[in-house]
C-alpha cells in the first residue's frame, strides 16, 4: 500500500491513483513489488529537523528515504520537502510538477537499490529518473486513458 500524507503543508496536487500505478510499474521494472510505502510531504524546516535527527546532517534536502525493504519488496518512508522541490524547479528551469514527480520516484529508486552518492552513481540515478519519468508519460498516454482518468498532475 502506498500512502500520501502531509505535515505542515498542503497536499500537493498529484493524482494518487495514477501516481501509485506509476510507482508500482517502476518498481516492477527492477523486479520489485511494492509493500508499505509512506510519503510525507513537509516544508523545509521539517525536513531539516528529520535530516538532523535521523541522519546527523545539518542541511536542507529535497528527499529523504528510509528503507524497510524485504527481499523482492520495496517498503519505506519517503519524506519530501515541497519548499525545496519548488526551489529546485526554479533553479533548474523545470516545471514544479515535473520536479515533484522526479523526487517522488527518486525515493522509490533508492528503495530499488539505486544510489547517488558514490563515483558515477549520480549519473545512473539521473538516467533511472529520466526513464521513470518517460514511463509516467507513456502510462498517461497509453494505459490510463483506457481507465477514463486524467493524467494532468499525475
Amino acid at each position: 500500500m502506498i500512502t500520501y500524507n502531509v505535515d505542515g503543508v498542503k497536499m500537493p496536487k498529484i493524482k494518487k491513483r495514477e501516481t501509485t500505478a506509476w510507482i508500482r510499474a517502476v518498481a516492477a521494472t527492477y523486479g520489485y513489488k511494492v509493500g508499505e510505502v509512506g510519503y510525507m510531504f513537509v516544508d523545509d524546516e521539517k525536513i531539516l529537523e528529520v535530516n538532523n535527527e535521523y541522519l546527523g546532517h545539518d542541511y536542507y534536502t529535497d528527499v529523504i528515504t528510509f528503507d524497510y525493504d524485504e527481499p523482492g519488496i520495496v517498503s519505506g518512508d519517503i519524506v519530501i520537502s515541497l519548499d525545496t522541490v519548488r526551489t529546485n524547479a526554479e533553479k533548474f528551469g523545470k516545471q514544479y510538477d515535473d520536479e515533484l514527480h522526479r523526487v517522488i520516484i527518486h525515493g522509490i529508486l533508492h528503495l530499488c537499490g539505486i544510489n547517488d552518492k558514490g563515483p558515477g552513481e549520480r549519473e545512473i540515478m539521473e538516467d533511472a529518473e529520466n526513464k521513470a519519468l518517460a514511463m509516467l508519460q507513456n502510462l498517461c498516454r497509453d494505459i490510463l486513458p483506457q481507465m477514463r482518468t486524467d493524467c494532468k498532475g499525475a
